[in-house]
């Protein structure tokens, strides 16, 4: 009884398990490497653009708020605005120009030099995410992407990035909001408990 569902549920955390040592043993010094440079922007006045679509959306969202309040640590709240929210503006931009400017479009529009983005896709093959990434090079915004396996045109876009290697869209989305909770705390470790290391950020 149960014995398909209990192969799935130790498929799914086996291999999840599997993956997650994997991925965080190669990518630890490239994760700080992320919270340092967003924290040097934070430091300088810049501030967090995220973008991404349907459960990348939500992480978006949920990087957003982890920044605007607070993750662990208390502290002052940290400028950071997920280009999800705004239904207005995602049909707006949707309705008069096309769905694949709905990020690019925000960026061009607050986004400054300095700033950072980051852009989720676990495809790497979202067109709106693309075009928010190039809009980002336009105005010497830094970008950071999160992806999967296939992601490998997106990587060739940012800065810096993040390739969670499977195909497994829940597997890829569950390692991506673990990197955003470590960028969260490292970030607070940077700005306001380990300050004197932004000069390597410089």
């Amino acid at each position: 009884m149960f014995q398909k569902e209990l192969e799935i549920i130790n498929y799914h955390s086996t291999e999840g398990a599997k993956l997650r040592t994997l991925f965080f043993e190669e990518n630890a010094r490239l994760i700080i490497d992320i919270a340092g440079t967003i924290a040097a922007s934070l430091v300088k006045g810049g501030k967090v653009l995220i973008c991404g679509n349907g459960g990348s959306a939500a992480d978006a969202q949920h990087m957003a708020a982890e920044l605007v309040g607070r993750y662990k640590l208390e502290r002052p709240a940290l400028p950071a605005i997920a280009l999800t929210t705004d239904t207005s503006i995602l049909t707006c931009i949707s309705n008069d120009y096309s769905f694949k400017d709905v990020f690019s479009r925000q960026v061009k529009g607050i986004g400054q030099e300095g700033d950072v983005l980051v852009a989720i896709s676990t495809s790497g093959r979202s067109k709106n995410i693309l075009n928010a990434i190039d809009a980002a090079k336009e105005k010497n915004i830094q970008t950071i992407g999160l992806t999967g396996a296939k992601g490998i045109r997106f990587v060739d876009r940012c800065d810096y990035a993040l390739i969670v290697p499977t195909e497994s869209t829940p597997l890829i989305q569950e390692i991506h909001i673990s990197v955003i909770h470590l960028v969260c705390e490292l970030i607070d470790v940077f700005l306001f408990e380990e300050v004197q290391k932004l000069d390597l950020y410089a």
